[in-house]
């Protein structure tokens, strides 16, 4: 009797479940980076790896994944989830702020970096079109790998880590013509390449504005009449239509599922409901991420390692050499000195996780042979793996030069630092923006959360930085790093709200003053027991500012009823402390 699976895949679907539970605490205590430690695991389990025996020794098979087909159908979604992150961290705001940067020092490092990679790849007997690709996808970095490394070193905020960042983007942005230009060259023959670029390049183009300015206008009215149930679920469910639905439409068009995904990030990412989609996805990006990055890992065959065991070192050190070359002088010209800038240069020397993509399409398509492309994949995967090493190196060098050659006056490590830090305002109804026109006014950056979606929406197109959530929730504050804020404010009217907040807040951020609107003097005391800094209640002002009238009604001065309503509202105050 012929026995059917009730689902696809489902012995590998459980068998990645179970080492992703296993992975993903055992890499958090260790502090190791979670993209290296799938990478290593995809590679020990994968048909390459321990997969190699199962032949011999039957038993392994439930432990491994002896043919890659089955985890590859479901990396598609990794792949889809990865791009749709890195288009939701873009933003025209986000871009212009660094444009000097990001177009700027991003755009000369991938045309210089493409431009020395390429031609040596040129050199070692590469076709064009392989030369070609090699040159462009080895000049991106990893996002993944350097993000982490950048937050655990806590660098992310310094001139340094922001110029590193802004390269990072103009790489994911160089993805879209990257793509495109995958599909100019499997296409092409020995007729007019040229002419057939320029027509899949303004097909392209042509595709890609139809479905960002149709999706401009469908996305945002499509989050806005669901939000209001406030569901995360419903949130879930409009996610991942947008990603899936906008992935088939670029299909459709003969573009790549992947640029899709990237469009319908970007899309969410200049809407007020971005952060609220952030949370929603958090759970389950990092399963998603891994399911990629193990992907990736049963695609290399460590057996190649044995066949070049001089090239393939010799290969890693050549890439991180150039990249980290290119990229120091970009820096130096930036007005970083020699130190830091070295420094930036190891740390985004290595190759990038769109390498897998990029090089598994052209193996696909036959545009790029499959030993080259194992090759490449391996020298990536290697260079991921060096990376924090070659980083540590780089801080070394870095301290050492410092230490010898002192650094440029007026550059851009002298740059100021942004304030000290925005405020986080949780409620935006009319205390809250009250607070808000109030910062403004001062100069001092803020960023709002409303659960009204009606409200969000009017003043989010406005221009105001407000956006749709519950700032109760810590993972919604952790998206806008709320442990760098200056100050959180909140002025909900739910009072149970408003206590449930104080306590998650305190717990998370302990150093972080909280000022609190309070319903009256009662719900005070229980905001301050919960570590809220100040409270307000309403009724207090009110009814000061009614007796401050009554007095001087009565007669009483101006300067006499201040003095008495102040300290009237000390005392009170005083007590609620």
């Amino acid at each position: 009797m012929e026995v059917h699976q009730a689902l696809p895949y489902l012995r590998e679907t459980i068998l990645f479940l179970a080492l992703t539970g296993v992975l993903i605490p055992l890499l958090q205590r260790f502090r190791i980076n979670q993209v290296l430690g799938f990478l290593a695991a995809g590679t020990l389990v994968g048909p390459f790896g321990l997969g190699l025996w199962t032949q011999d020794m039957p038993a392994l098979a439930n432990f491994t994944f002896p043919d890659r087909s089955g985890v590859a159908a479901l990396a598609e979604f990794g792949v889809l989830f990865l791009m749709f992150m890195i288009g939701l961290e873009l933003s025209a705001e986000r871009l212009w702020a660094l444009r000097r940067w990001v177009f700027g020092a991003g755009t000369a490092q991938v045309l210089v970096s493409a431009a020395l990679i390429g031609m040596l790849a040129w050199l070692f007997g590469n076709p064009v079109e392989v030369a070609v690709i090699l040159g462009f996808v080895l000049s991106l970095s990893s996002t993944a790998v350097v993000m982490q490394l950048m937050n655990e070193q806590r660098t992310l905020g310094t001139p340094l880590g922001r110029a590193g960042f802004s390269m990072l983007m103009l790489q994911d942005l160089a993805v879209v013509p990257l793509l495109i230009l995958m599909g100019v060259l499997a296409k092409g023959s020995s007729e007019g390449v040229a002419t057939l670029a320029l027509l899949t390049m303004l097909k392209s183009v042509g595709a890609i504005l139809l479905i960002y300015l149709l999706g401009r206008r469908v996305i945002r009215p499509l989050f806005l009449a669901f939000a209001r149930q406030r569901q995360p679920d419903v949130f879930m469910a409009l996610t991942l239509l947008s990603t899936l639905g906008i992935a088939a439409l670029t299909e459709m068009a003969g573009l790549s599922m992947a640029l899709g995904a990237f469009l319908a990030g970007l899309l969410l990412a200049e809407t007020e409901f971005k952060h609220e989609v952030e949370v929603t996805i958090e759970p389950f990006k990092g399963l998603l991420m891994g399911l990629f990055f193990m992907s990736v890992g049963m695609a290399i065959d460590v057996r190649e390692v044995a066949k070049s065991p001089f090239l393939l070192p010799l290969s890693v050190l050549g890439l991180f050499a150039i990249k980290t070359a290119v990229i120091a002088l970009i820096l130096r010209i930036g007005g970083f000195g020699w130190g830091r800038a070295l420094e930036g240069g190891t740390l985004l020397g290595q190759g990038g996780e769109f390498t897998f993509i990029v090089v598994g399409q052209a193996i696909a398509t036959q545009l790029m042979p499959e030993p080259t492309g194992q090759f490449i994949m391996l020298v990536v995967s290697l260079s991921l793996f060096a990376t924090p090493m070659v980083a540590k190196a780089g801080q070394l060098l870095r301290a050492w030069l410092e230490h010898h050659v002192p650094p440029v006056p007026g550059g851009a490590e002298d740059a100021p630092q942004p304030a000290a830090g925005r405020i986080i305002i949780a409620g935006y109804g009319r205390v809250g923006q009250l607070v808000g026109q109030m910062a403004a006014a001062q100069d001092i950056p803020y960023v709002a959360f409303e659960t009204d979606a009606r409200v969000v929406s009017k003043l989010h197109a406005l221009g105001l930085p407000v956006y749709f959530g519950d700032a109760a929730r810590l993972e919604l504050l952790r998206t806008v790093k709320a442990e760098e804020a200056a100050a959180i404010v909140l002025t909900m009217d739910h009072p149970a709200s408003a206590l449930h907040a104080v306590k998650a807040i305190r717990r998370e951020y302990a150093h972080i003053p909280i000022y609190a609107r309070s319903r009256d003097e009662k719900h005070a005391v229980a905001l301050r027991h919960a570590g809220a800094t100040k409270v307000i209640p309403e009724t207090l002002e009110a009814g000061l500012q009614l007796s401050a009238l009554v007095l001087q009604g009565l007669g009483m001065s101006e300067g006499g009823t201040a003095h008495v309503i102040q300290m009237e509202r000390e005392r009170r105050i005083e007590e609620i402390s």
